[in-house]
């Protein structure tokens, strides 16, 4: 089974940087769409990026993130990132990796996501 295991977390003032890291194990399937999501108190889970990992097409970026977010896949050693710059409060929340077979690009996308998806336990991201 796919495992992910989180970590980057932590505080930082308004305009800060941040950098989520992701460790994905166990694929047991030929592609993947990888990708991060993340829920604030009070608020639904929302997808913030996701990659595929059949390569071909451009990482996918929710519109609040866009231009601030940069997702990538180091395949060396199977670790997604989530490069996060000019953080904003409204970027406080605790950020989940998510993995879900893809058979096509077309199917991977932010916020997509099925019972068939994996969830890693997730990292607190506080701005203030």
């Amino acid at each position: 089974d796919v495992q992910l295991v989180e970590s980057g977390g932590g505080s930082v003032q308004a305009g800060g940087s941040l950098r989520l890291s992701c460790a994905v194990s166990g694929y047991t399937s030929n592609t993947y769409c990888l990708g991060w999501f993340r829920q604030s108190p009070g608020k639904e889970r929302e997808g913030v990026a996701a990659i595929y990992t059949g390569g071909g097409v451009r990482p996918d970026y929710a519109t609040p993130v866009r231009g601030r977010f940069t997702l990538s896949l180091d395949n060396t050693d199977s670790t997604l990132y989530l490069q996060m710059d000019n953080l904003t409060p409204e970027d406080t929340a605790i950020y989940y990796c998510a993995a879900e077979p893809a058979i096509w690009s077309y199917d991977c996308y932010s916020g997509s996501h099925s019972p068939r998806s994996v969830w890693g336990q997730g990292t607190q991201v506080t701005v203030s």
